[in-house]
């Protein structure tokens, strides 16, 4: 299916990437954007209370942290392309499971059957582009991937809007279903071939975790608070929002006004990161998240609720991309799929850690999770300032020693 960009013609920039794995994401995020809203309405009208509802969308993002480590086996042991066959048929699988569950039990097994499948979605891609793109254009490469599944994630709801209208929430499950099957479809029938990967056996997910468990406890732990800042804006926004007396028809026009910064400044951020090097996105995107978070409880106004919305999509804009980068920059080419199984673990586990960090805290005050938060992102960008030279050379560097630098 896949092939090193390397072997392909070099005038070709991201052209050969389009069909074969660009639309194929787009389609993907369209059917996450249409079904996610819809989970936490399916389990209310399956009888479960708010807090558990709750806990049931929290089980996708579970699922996508138990299925990291597996996958980086499954993509290292079979390749991209049955990777992307075995992550389409479970994927759908989850998805059906939640159409039919009869219960919020099942509900929750069909989330985290859907989320490990997108664990193994998202590292067969992230393997492929690590090793097809070359590095002068591997951040934009990997930021156009990641803004095509953006795009798709913003049109999904107004896609499932329809369906929904026409077949009740289920329809928004219906759309993912769908675009589940048509997404694996078109990336498996793409012709071009597989990258050749060396067989060395013996060494697993954690033996190459253990072997370079230096640049993953150091600027992993960066990818790690990125992944908490991006997850905890979901968490902290609506409830500040609610907090000040804000519609929640009015928070979602907040979000939209943010998500639309982000996917505007999603390529552009891959541009800069290849022209000027991964610091000159990840240090700004992460006092942006920062300041946001930490000027959050100060704000009692819907029209200072949209800046910090739209700080927060600036943020999220400029870090698009930057953790997939990173690990395809420090990855040993020969084990490339296990070692980014462990590497997506730390910003999955960000993800999922973050928004727990908030309620936590948030009983004492809301403005004290924030804080918390706020305080974790300035933070991470400190310790991307002190680890990103280390692991990852300039951009002239990379073009005199194209290997990765390693610890």
């Amino acid at each position: 299916m896949f092939a090193r960009m390397r072997e392909t013609e070099p005038s070709a920039g991201l052209r050969p990437f389009f069909t074969s794995l660009f639309v194929p994401s787009a389609i993907f995020g369209l059917g996450t954007g249409a079904g996610a809203p819809m989970m936490a309405l399916l389990a209310r009208d399956l009888g479960a209370s708010v807090p558990v509802a709750g806990m049931i969308v929290g089980m996708i993002a579970l699922g996508a942290v138990l299925g990291d480590l597996p996958s980086g086996s499954i993509v290292g042991r079979f390749g991209e392309q049955r990777a992307i066959i075995g992550g389409t048929v479970l994927g759908a699988t989850g998805v059906l499971v939640s159409l039919l569950a009869p219960n919020p039990a099942i509900l929750a097994v069909g989330a985290v059957l859907t989320g490990f499948a997108m664990a193994v979605w998202g590292l067969a891609r992230q393997s492929y582009l690590a090793g097809a793109l070359p590095i002068h254009m591997r951040a934009r490469g990997i930021s156009a991937n990641a803004a095509m599944h953006r795009a798709g994630f913003l049109v999904g709801p107004f896609v499932g809007a329809v369906a929904v209208h026409r077949f009740g929430i289920q329809g928004g499950l219906m759309v993912e279903f769908v675009a589940i099957i048509v997404a694996g479809i078109l990336i498996t029938r793409s012709t071009v071939p597989e990258p050749q990967r060396s067989d060395r056996g013996g060494v697993g997910v954690l033996g190459v975790a253990r072997s370079h468990h230096v640049v993953l406890l150091t600027l992993g732990a960066g990818s790690m608070l990125v992944g908490a800042s991006r997850a905890s804006r979901e968490a902290v926004l609506p409830l500040w929002a609610e907090h000040i007396g804000v519609a929640p028809a009015t928070v979602a026009l907040v979000f939209g006004i943010s998500g639309a910064v982000d996917l505007l400044l999603a390529y552009p951020a891959g541009v800069l990161m290849d022209k000027c090097g991964r610091l000159v996105t990840a240090i700004p995107a992460l006092l942006l998240f920062g300041t946001a978070f930490l000027i959050l409880p100060m704000i009692h106004e819907l029209w200072w609720l949209i800046v910090v919305a739209v700080v927060l999509g600036a943020g999220n804009g400029m870090s698009n991309g930057l953790v997939m980068t990173l690990g395809a920059d420090v990855s040993p080419p020969d084990r490339r799929a296990e070692f980014l199984a462990a590497w997506r673990l730390t910003h999955d586990t960000g993800s999922f850690t973050g928004p727990l960090v908030v309620g936590a805290v948030a009983t004492v005050s809301l403005a004290a999770g924030a804080m918390t938060i706020g305080a974790l992102g300035v933070v991470g960008a400190a310790v991307m300032w002190r680890y990103i030279p280390r692991y990852v050379p300039s951009p002239r560097a990379r073009l005199n020693h194209p290997d990765m630098v390693r610890p």
